[in-house]
């Protein structure tokens, strides 16, 4: 990929995107953060990412309804679910929905070689 993957976290903790949006900096153009699932989709829609850094359990939404709906609307855009947990049933539903990925919070230094892997040669 000649350009860095452009990156939308939604997580309504404040460290967590602090935290990510360092370790993705300079590997990562972060377009933008969303820390409720009232602007998700709207945000996805104006920001066009190359990925979503999606928080399991963000406020005010369903996050395995917006996984869906990104990766419908959007099927060039990747959605990473990002969760502290690590539920198998979990990962599998999401993954059905069109996830490309589920990494765990305590496995933070997976995300950026998830994106490198997904955003790949085909963007």
């Amino acid at each position: 990929m000649s350009t860095r993957p452009r990156v939308l976290l939604a997580d309504d903790c404040p460290d967590i995107v602090v935290a990510v949006s360092r370790l993705l900096a300079l590997d990562c153009e972060i377009v933008g953060t969303v820390p409720a699932g009232s602007a998700l989709l709207e945000t996805a829609q104006r920001l066009r990412p190359d990925v979503v850094v999606l928080d399991l359990n963000l406020p005010r939404v369903n996050s395995l309804e917006v996984c869906r709906e990104i990766t419908h609307a959007h099927p060039e855009t990747r959605v990473i679910i990002f969760t502290a947990g690590a539920d198998p049933n979990a990962a599998q539903a999401f993954l059905k929905a069109g996830a490309s990925a589920f990494v765990s919070k305590e496995a933070a230094m997976e995300l950026l070689s998830t994106i490198t892997r997904i955003c790949g040669s085909g963007g």
